[in-house]
């Protein structure tokens, strides 16, 4: 190999990180969707079911970025 092809090689690993940063704030989403979930059924135990519903959709959709990034990250390292 020459110098091109590892130059190459590296700048593209180094952009399926980058991708893969968006994992980040998926992380903190589901964070903080969880304790506010947790804090609103101390508060409030008789509204649990419909908290805990709006909270797990909440953090499906928070998720849902770190698959597209992951995804992303995929096709950087294996189709390009």
């Amino acid at each position: 190999m020459e110098y091109n092809d590892f130059f190459v090689e590296g700048m593209r690993l180094l952009g399926a990180g980058m991708a893969m940063l968006g994992a980040i704030g998926a992380g903190v989403g589901v964070g903080i969707a969880a304790s506010g979930g947790v804090q609103a059924m101390g508060r409030n135990p008789d509204a649990t079911p419909i908290i805990q519903t709006n909270m797990i959709l909440g953090m499906a959709f928070a998720e849902a970025v770190a698959i597209y990034a992951l995804a992303v990250a995929l096709i950087i390292v294996f189709a390009a």
